[in-house]
């Protein structure tokens, strides 16, 4: 579908307004149990940097905030780190609400069971391929594996609270 047939959809405008051009897609939050475990497969597993924590003790819950980047690209300065992370697109907020982690029983929504909701967070791989090995190696539980089903150009992994992860290649393969 091209951009003019998708610009006729009910609903859908042509043009975003003006006032809108300097809008960024900033973060989206998930909620986890166990920090140390989704610190781990984030960083180490799909290679974000943690760009900043922030802790709410009396409320006992702690933010982290992590993206895709280098570690060189992040301010070493407080107050110009958390204007720079404001203001890129694609941050993750882990949120840890603290005890979660020693609760057997406790476990968080992923949005994929009944009743479905929120669905999957995406990342784009240069080589898919390579990278589905890798989370092979890695024991990382997949929803969906290249193989599987119709569409053989994306696959599906979880992390440890069982959210999916849409893993795609931006060019054909």
């Amino acid at each position: 579908m091209s951009l003019l047939d998708l610009a006729k959809l009910p609903g859908v405008t042509a043009q975003p307004e003006a006032a809108t051009a300097h809008f960024v897609f900033n973060h989206t939050m998930l909620r986890v149990k166990d920090i140390t475990k989704s610190l781990d497969f984030y960083t180490r597993v799909l290679g974000f940097s943690l760009v900043e924590k922030r802790d709410f003790a009396e409320a006992q819950f702690s933010l982290y905030f992590l993206a895709l980047v280098d570690k060189s690209q992040i301010p070493s300065d407080d107050a110009k780190r958390t204007e720079w992370m404001k203001s890129i697109p694609g941050v993750l907020e882990l949120t840890h609400n603290h005890g979660t982690e020693n609760d057997a029983d406790f476990a968080y929504h992923d949005g994929n069971t009944d009743p479905r909701g929120f669905g999957h967070i995406c990342i784009s791989v240069p080589d898919i391929r390579a990278a589905c090995e890798r989370f092979e190696t890695l024991d990382v539980p997949f929803q969906k594996r290249l193989s599987d089903g119709r569409m053989k150009h994306l696959a599906f992994i979880k992390d440890p609270d069982g959210y999916w992860v849409e893993i795609i290649q931006p060019t054909e393969f």
